[in-house]
């Protein structure tokens, strides 16, 4: 069992956290509001930290889940971060964040004799709180080695995709798909109510077939309910489409179908759906 640090408790972080202490780890977590620390050590035990050096200092893994990549650099760098607190320890980021700022901190990580992996995840709260995470990692094979068997604490599949950056350049072409899948799911039931058809009778039949997927078996019902106050948020698939759009003008990459999307969630937004899950896309069509 190994020593580690958590930072992040938000909706993925806190159950991930959870999972590691389960396994019998030593856990060690920080978060923005320490209330929300004091909550999990209470559930969970373990200890609390202020800061995230606090929480790093003789950890073994840092593994962190926070917003976006202002909030990685402000978890990693300065005098409070956890780079300062680390020692022959390996940072394990699963934040979706562009692989610009992953390759930057790898370095920084290097520099200072410390490894990096990057590895995103996919699977939503569920997947978090039922330890089936799928896990895409960038890094070397050292690192990654060495930290896949505590990552498998909350995951179905991880695997490495290549050197730094290439976990979440995987989890763009992830969320990629799940912005075409989504729309595609959102036509499709707001098409059958509009020709007095069953949803969810039709979608049983078709989900056995070429047109089944995760987000059709698993959000038709709440879609077509109109509930969409769970998974997870359209401000954060906005914020994920961005780092994939500009990631392809980088790269000179083409993705026309996923620049409408997001659009759409544009709509959504403006609609007051910031906080609905990725599936209210059909209240667009409503």
């Amino acid at each position: 069992m190994a020593k580690l640090a958590f930072l992040g408790l938000g909706v993925m972080g806190y159950p991930m956290a959870g999972h590691l202490a389960a396994k019998g780890h030593q856990v060690t977590v920080y978060n923005r509001n320490p209330a929300k620390a004091q909550a999990w050590v209470a559930q969970h035990g373990g200890t609390s930290a202020a800061t995230p050096r606090e929480a790093a200092a003789g950890a073994e893994f840092v593994m962190a889940c926070v917003g976006n990549d202002d909030d990685l650099r402000s978890v990693c760098l300065g005098p409070d971060g956890a780079f300062a607190g680390m020692k022959d320890a390996i940072f394990v980021d699963h934040t979706t964040v562009s692989a610009a700022v992953t390759r930057e901190l790898s370095a920084l990580a290097a520099d200072q004799g410390l490894g990096f992996v990057d590895a995103p995840v996919s699977g939503g709260q569920a997947g978090a709180e039922n330890g089936v995470l799928s896990v895409m990692c960038g890094g070397s094979q050292e690192d990654y080695d060495r930290a896949e068997p505590v990552i498998a604490a909350y995951a179905r599949i991880c695997r490495r995709l290549g050197d730094s950056g290439a976990g979440q350049l995987a989890k763009m072409m992830n969320q990629i798909a799940i912005a075409g899948l989504v729309q595609g799911l959102s036509e499709a039931l707001a098409f059958g109510e509009k020709a007095g058809l069953d949803g969810a009778a039709v979608v049983e039949v078709i989900s056995q077939g070429a047109a089944g997927s995760w987000q059709m078996v698993n959000r038709h019902k709440t879609m077509l309910d109109g509930k969409f106050d769970h998974g997870f948020a359209v401000d954060w698939m906005r914020k994920d489409l961005q780092i994939c759009l500009q990631t392809a003008d980088q790269i000179g990459a083409s993705l026309p179908v996923t620049a409408l999307v997001d659009q759409f969630y544009k709509d959504v937004q403006r609609m007051g759906g910031n906080r609905n899950d990725t599936s209210s896309l059909i209240r667009r069509l409503k």
